[in-house]
This record gives structure tokens, sequence and C-alpha cells, in this order.
């Protein structure tokens, strides 16, 4: 059966067949939840967002300048890395899913825990050492 027979495969164009890389087309509710795993992270990266704009908008009469800046840069750096992240990730567990072969694990979840860790860390440093 070709591409564009009746019951046969999908015809997906040539970029789709580039970065999906052939296999067989899983089943639909497989695509759709890692679809939305992808969603979740491309939330969580937003959340990461907002929560490093709001650091430079509101808090300038809590935190010293230097630790707005690292706050604020380590939230915002997460959420940039977790946005792209993201979109690579959706094509690896994809193309895994259509060559049978296992899931590849969330590279970005040791880092996504390690900057987040930071992020409380540097929180900490300042209210430990802040005068009352």
């Amino acid at each position: 059966m070709t591409p564009s027979e009746p019951g046969g495969p999908p015809d997906r164009g040539r970029f789709s067949s580039r970065v999906l890389d052939g296999g067989r087309e899983p089943d639909p509710r497989f695509t759709l939840a890692n679809e939305r795993t992808f969603l979740a992270w491309i939330r969580t990266s937003l959340a990461l967002t907002a929560g490093g704009i709001a650091v430079e908008a509101f808090t300038g009469f809590v935190f010293d300048p230097l630790t707005r800046l690292v706050l604020g840069s380590v939230l915002l750096g997460l959420a940039a890395l977790l946005a792209i992240t993201a979109g690579f990730r959706w094509i690896r567990v994809e193309r895994a899913m259509r060559h049978d072969r296992p899931l590849p694990l969330p590279l970005i979840v040791p880092v996504l825990a390690a900057g987040g860790a930071m992020a409380a860390l540097v929180l900490l440093v300042f209210l430990l050492l802040r005068q009352p």
C-alpha cells in the first residue's frame, strides 16, 4: 500500500518524515499523551518565567539587587532551558514509540531539580542573613 491509498500509512510530508524518522504510526492515545506531557513541560516553563518576572518586578523592597538578579536569572534560565528541551523530548519520545524502543529518560529533570534547589537555597541564604 502506498501512503495515498485508503488504509495505508498517512502521508506526512517531507518535514514530518525527517523529524519523526519513519517508523510505524503509534497508537493515537500514546501520541496524545506525549503531547500532553510536552504541554505540561511548557506550562512549567511559563510558571518559571512568571516567577522570574515576579521576582524582578515585585521584590525590590525585599531583596537586594544582587539577590534579585541571581534568583530571577536562575528562574528565567530554567524556563528557557525547559521550553527548548520540551520540544526535543517530544520528538525523542515520538521516535522511540514509532520504532518500539524504550522511552528516553527526561534529561532535563536533574537540571530542573538542581535549578529549583539553587533558587530555594538563594532564598534560604537571604532569609538567614537578613537583618530583622
